[in-house]
């Protein structure tokens, strides 16, 4: 096995580029190699088994590992007709997938745009903002896209130029033109030190005086996450979307709701969009769309908008692939039959309250919070003023954690859990045991407990 594993190891070194990992990290802990998997827990090329509490790091793997059902149907699929091309071409997978989505999205949300991706979703919905826009003629000139502070909606030039959160904004090319960024809202401490209501009157505040300042004529649209995943599953105020909706229609503003972490069940409703109360003018999907086993991703807008879109001039050579929507429509399938979302809602509710007890009052947890099968514990130096800890104290927190056989993410100030919703009772118990134990040993090295 030893043998085995170096040389995937170092075939991976000499061969691979990997995302986001700092060359000197890379070689300090060396790759991740996953060898096998199944339901939760993983083998890695050393042959170790880990419980992956996160869906894997991206929080894609929403029914686990090893699925044998979304495996045939894909299967099926391939044999039967694995690709139908683009543009006029489409497969039957697709056709019904989309029938879906429209039956499960919120509100008027009912045409869809295939992708293969996070970051093609995003590029996708902006596109169809400023051919709507242009095409509708209700603003010509309209191109100018605003986002928040710590946003995160993907890498490719459009997403990356709207994402202000993981390394890929440092990335020293050019951003594309007409991108700006707005505050944002945030649960446990916020850069004015305001409590949370005032900061989200900053925050819509902020939002409308930026659209005057770029000029509503020319801002095609909003685009933020429901829960930023920056720091650790931000929630805000209901209050705040309702003063995002009042504002983007003030000013002929489309609203892009990104559910690419959030869609599908994980903060426990199909979509996040059903608790903050709104509809957004358009929604972008993915990740658990797949389960993980497939690339696929997809924008869903209104009838209105997507009839007065007369030429929509846009292609990805993958979206819609067949196997990728058989295997989605299987996804769907599993989850609304074993209701598995559902479940994931009623058991994360006493999961965090296990974690509230069991580490809850350390000097060093600052919050806990979340929804459904996507939680964060949020740390500090200071539980009175909400001090910012040094991250690696968190990064070390969460290596200790997989030191003890669970996979958790550090993610700025705060580590993240999020398994897959077919979890179990005895799988959050491991995790939050080894966040307990973890916690307790690492912190006093940055003076905190002991």
């Amino acid at each position: 096995m030893t043998s085995n594993a170096d040389a995937l190891t170092n075939k991976s070194l000499e061969h691979l580029m990997f995302p986001l990992v700092p060359r000197d990290l890379l070689h300090e802990r060396g790759p991740n190699v996953m060898v096998s998997g199944k339901g939760l827990r993983v083998v890695n090329q050393h042959g170790r088994e880990l419980l992956d509490m996160m869906s894997t790091s991206t929080r894609a793997g929403s029914l686990g590992y090893g699925n044998e059902e979304i495996g045939e149907a894909m299967r099926r699929q391939a044999v039967e007709m694995h690709y139908a091309g683009a543009g006029l071409n489409i497969s039957v997978p697709a056709v019904e997938l989309a029938g879906e989505l429209a039956s499960l999205t919120p509100g008027r949300l009912k045409r869809v745009a295939f992708t293969s991706g996070g970051s093609e979703a995003t590029e996708t919905a902006i596109k169809i903002a400023r051919h709507y826009q242009n095409q509708s003629g209700r603003k010509p000139g309209a191109w100018k896209v605003i986002s928040r502070w710590n946003a995160y909606h993907g890498a490719t030039l459009e997403a990356r130029s709207c994402t202000d959160w993981l390394s890929v904004r440092d990335d020293p090319a050019p951003r594309a033109p007409g991108h700006s960024f707005v505050a944002n809202p945030m649960c446990y401490r916020n850069p004015y030190g305001l409590d949370e209501k005032t900061y989200t009157d900053v925050c819509l505040t902020h939002l409308e005086r930026q659209i005057k300042l770029e000029g509503p004529e020319h801002v095609a649209a909003f685009i933020c996450e429901p829960f930023q995943q920056a720091n650790g599953v931000q929630i805000p105020l209901l209050r705040y979307w309702q003063g995002v909706r009042e504002i983007c229609d003030r000013y002929g503003v489309l609203l892009i709701l990104d559910e690419v972490i959030t869609g599908f069940g994980r903060t426990g409703t199909w979509f996040a969009a059903e608790q903050i109360g709104i509809e957004p003018d358009i929604l972008n999907v993915a990740k658990a769309m797949g389960a993980g086993y497939v690339p696929i991703g997809a924008v869903i807008t209104r009838d209105e908008i997507a009839n007065a879109i007369g030429h929509f001039r846009h292609v990805h050579t993958y979206a819609g692939h067949a196997v990728s929507c058989a295997a989605s429509l299987k996804v769907i399938e599993i989850k609304r039959r074993d209701g598995l979302i559902e479940r994931s809602s009623r058991l994360a509710e006493t999961w965090q309250a296990e974690m509230s007890a069991a580490f809850g009052e350390h000097p060093a947890v600052g919050q806990i919070r979340g929804r459904g099968f996507w939680q964060a514990i949020d740390f500090t130096t200071d539980r009175e003023t909400h001090a910012a800890p040094d991250t690696r104290m968190v990064m070390e927190i969460a290596d200790r954690v997989r030191e003890l056989g669970v996979i958790v993410s550090p993610i700025g100030t705060a580590i993240e859990i999020a398994p897959a919703l077919i979890a179990t009772e005895t799988d959050l118990a491991q995790c939050t045991d080894a966040l307990a134990q973890a916690i307790r040993e690492v912190t006093p090295r940055y003076g905190i407990g002991g």
